[in-house]
């Protein structure tokens, strides 16, 4: 069964807790779909009024912004052995290629990797955890945190309802074409971002082999 499919099955209260929950505990550290949530939550808010598409924004930024918090105080107590810990257990996403691409991104672009982090599906796991364990001050990554929250969060839930709703309407008006121009218009201003982010990540990966060759000691023979 599609996810949209069966939250149409599942009561208002019960989409608010979920959707709450899921990007949660994704932001906490554990690797789930809270996107594919966020999305299909808001899309079946835009077509069923009984879902309150700003109690549920609400309930997303809540969920991002605790989970972020605590996967931070995580890592801030469990540093390095807790990645090692993450590495065995979900190798596929915190092996040791993500974690040094995230590590490096957080070294270049600091509480900014916080922020646009959230747009990029592997990042937006790794935030809270490793700006712990790479002791980020607290108030940077607070701010962080919040901002990013509020702009991923409640601008994807107020951009995929705008666009269901558009659709809808389009729909009966015109035709499949209308649907398609709806969805592609709304969803182009949430990819801006998160585009911007995965190519800031991809420079700062790019940058670390550079960055770490200028800090490696010149050997003795060749200093003589």
């Amino acid at each position: 069964m599609h996810v949209q499919e069966w939250l149409e099955t599942v009561p208002p209260v019960s989409i608010y807790l979920l959707v709450g929950v899921v990007i949660g505990l994704e932001s906490l550290g554990i690797p789930l779909p809270g996107e594919i949530v966020l999305v299909s939550s808001a899309l079946l808010a835009s077509q069923h009024g009984d879902i309150n598409p700003y109690v549920l924004g609400a309930c997303a930024t809540a969920g991002a912004i605790i989970g972020d918090s605590i996967g931070y105080a995580i890592g801030r107590k469990g540093g390095r052995p807790l990645l090692a810990w993450l590495g065995g257990k979900f190798p596929k996403h915190f092996g040791e290629a993500n974690i040094a691409m995230a590590e490096r991104s957080f070294e270049k672009w600091g509480m900014w990797a916080v922020f646009f982090g959230r747009f990029v599906a592997l990042l937006r796991i790794f935030a809270g955890p490793l700006a712990g364990v790479l002791r980020m001050p607290y108030w940077k990554f607070a701010i962080a945190n919040v901002f990013g929250g509020i702009l991923w969060a409640g601008g994807t839930t107020a951009v995929i309802y705008s666009v269901g709703v558009v659709a809808e309407a389009w729909l009966k008006r015109f035709s499949w074409v209308g649907l398609v121009l709806a969805v592609v218009v709304g969803l182009s201003s949430m990819l801006i971002l998160k585009n911007r982010a995965k190519k800031a990540a991809a420079r700062a990966e790019a940058d670390g082999p550079a960055v770490t060759a200028e800090r490696e000691p010149v050997p003795a023979a060749a200093a003589d």
